[in-house]
């Protein structure tokens, strides 16, 4: 395999991009409100954990109560893994205010503050040895200072990559917007995964597509996708046609469907012999 990649473990999701993540790129999950972009964030990381990596979730909209609570909605319980020393919550909401807020270890005092939020993950990478990282969501940092979302994102990156993790960034987009955070943050990362709700006839509909991937063959259509009690589930080996007039799903021709099974395949090779050395 010429590109070591980092499975997601979610359903679906490893099969439309051949296999997986590249390690090292970070990857922008944007979409509107209720697309499942956070939940997407959350079970990237919780997978990890389960396979016996270290991961990390930045806060920046929610209160790190709230973020334990919306894992364990799913049945993903971190709390084991925050004892264990192998999962932390990164609070940058709170500015350490509030009697909650002051038992958690990694605190941004200034969270308008980009270099101390870049100072405090790094600490926090290198203290857990984390693979995976997820910030949700990236759009608070450059909200009201669009100029500087490029600067953001790439300090984010430097740390991130250099520190040899994989990371998921949250990006908001107003319902019906085309674009996914802006130019200079689209640029930036290695990869973009587009998440939309789209309503018919008054159905809603979720779909998935991934728009790039640095370093890696992707999927070339939008394809179906379920929020479940347990997460996420990618419809891999269909594909939704959205138009004025109908929605209509179809099977993906049998030829993509095998050479995404033989791409997961690999990589789930790949895995086990680099295992197996490091046990060795």
């Amino acid at each position: 395999m010429s590109v070591p990649r980092v499975r997601t473990y979610v359903p679906g999701l490893d099969e439309i991009l051949y296999g997986g993540i590249p390690e090292r790129n970070i990857v922008l999950l944007s979409g509107g409100p209720g697309t499942g972009k956070s939940i997407l964030a959350k079970q990237f990381l919780y997978n990890g954990l389960l396979k016996g990596e270290s991961a990390i979730f930045v806060a920046l909209e929610e209160h790190p109560v709230a973020v334990r609570r919306s894992f364990k909605h799913f049945g993903w319980d971190v709390s084991k893994y925050e004892k264990e020393g192998r999962f932390a919550i990164i609070d940058a909401f709170t500015g350490g205010i509030g009697a909650s807020a002051q038992k958690e270890k990694y605190v941004v005092k200034q969270v308008d503050d980009v270099h101390e939020l870049v100072d405090v993950l790094r600490q926090a990478i290198k203290e857990i040895n984390a693979s995976r990282i997820s910030i949700d969501s990236v759009s608070t940092l450059y909200l009201t200072k669009p100029a500087m979302a490029r600067h953001t994102i790439m300090s984010l990156k430097r740390v991130i990559s250099g520190l040899g993790s994989t990371a998921f960034f949250v990006s908001q987009v107003s319902v019906g917007e085309r674009g996914f955070g802006g130019p200079g943050v689209e640029h930036a990362v290695d990869g973009i995964i587009r998440l939309d709700l789209d309503e018919y006839e008054g159905k809603m509909y979720r779909s998935i597509i991934v728009w790039k991937m640095r370093d890696s063959k992707i999927s070339m259509v939008r394809h179906p996708l379920e929020i479940t009690d347990s997460g996420i589930i990618i419809q891999w080996d269909k594909y939704i046609k959205l138009s004025t007039f109908n929605v209509r799903i179809e099977s993906l021709p049998s030829q993509e469907i095998e050479e995404m099974k033989k791409a997961v395949q690999e990589v789930k090779e790949y895995v086990k012999v680099a295992r197996t050395e490091i046990e060795e």
